[in-house]
């Protein structure tokens, strides 16, 4: 088995008006079917009301992230599933919900972590 990191940048994610109560719904009826079908890790998205900071290895922080990199925000879901195909069909049951595409990548996980 193995972990996949199914995530989207906010600004894909553009939800027509009404909608986005249907889309909380949808999105959190998605994440409890990976519940209970044993297959979640975890999920949950960027708090983009709090600014990153960089942090160096002498415990200074600057504040932004890095000046050369996209934004990283949005929202990330974790599976642990047995193949490349599930993890597709579940990324595209969360796109249905989040009526926006979704990037999937495998998760590097550490166990020792």
């Amino acid at each position: 088995m193995a972990k996949y990191l199914i995530s989207f940048p906010s600004a894909a994610m553009v939800v027509p008006e009404g909608e986005l109560e249907a889309v909380g719904r949808d999105a959190s009826a998605v994440i409890d079917e990976a519940k209970a079908a044993g297959v979640y890790v975890f999920a949950g998205g960027i708090d983009g009301a709090v600014p990153p900071g960089l942090v160096s290895a002498d415990g200074s922080v600057a504040e932004g992230g890095y000046s050369w990199a996209p934004p990283l925000d949005g929202g990330f879901t974790v599976l642990e599933l047995p193949s490349r195909e599930e993890a597709v069909a579940w990324a595209a049951r969360i796109a249905k919900a989040c009526r926006c595409m979704q990037e999937l990548r495998a998760f590097g996980f550490d166990p020792r972590a």
